[in-house]
């Protein structure tokens, strides 16, 4: 570290403020893990009293693309998506989510637009399941950056 400091001519302590800094504004641009997403009846608009939930991670890329997957228990579901809308408020579905058992995935590919990220990152964006006996949706879970 001391070799860094000297070659570009900083104090030791500079330097080593200087890597905290640069690795942390990398940490903070990081975002492939995605977000926690979790599920459940109360989060409905209007709210659902229902003993299902659901958990899962949504990665949202700066360049738009959308991965991951959501997983159910205590409900038949119909169909996933994610939608954009304000928590309180319902919106359109944005990307449609593919079964696969309790789980629903973002298909390969998908992708938002500019518009669309912009909700996302003022966390207007949500997934909801539904089922048969909610078709409007039985558990949701807003998507916070």
């Amino acid at each position: 570290m001391y070799a860094f400091a000297k070659s570009f001519r900083l104090p030791a302590s500079a330097a080593i403020v200087l890597i905290f800094a640069i690795a942390s504004g990398c940490a903070m641009m990081h975002k492939g893990d995605g977000v926690k997403v979790t599920l459940s009846g109360s989060e409905e608009v209007p709210p659902v009293s229902s003993p299902a939930s659901g958990s899962g991670r949504i990665v949202i890329l700066p360049d738009r693309s959308v991965s991951g997957s959501v997983t159910v228990i205590g409900m038949a579901t119909t169909v996933a998506h994610i939608h954009e809308a304000a928590a309180g408020k319902n919106g359109p579905v944005i990307v449609p989510l593919v079964k696969n058992g309790d789980t629903y995935s973002v298909p390969p590919g998908a992708k938002l637009t500019d518009a669309q990220y912009a909700s996302y990152l003022a966390g207007n964006l949500y997934v909801n399941v539904h089922s048969a006996a909610n078709p409007p949706g039985e558990i949701r879970g807003q998507l916070k950056p």
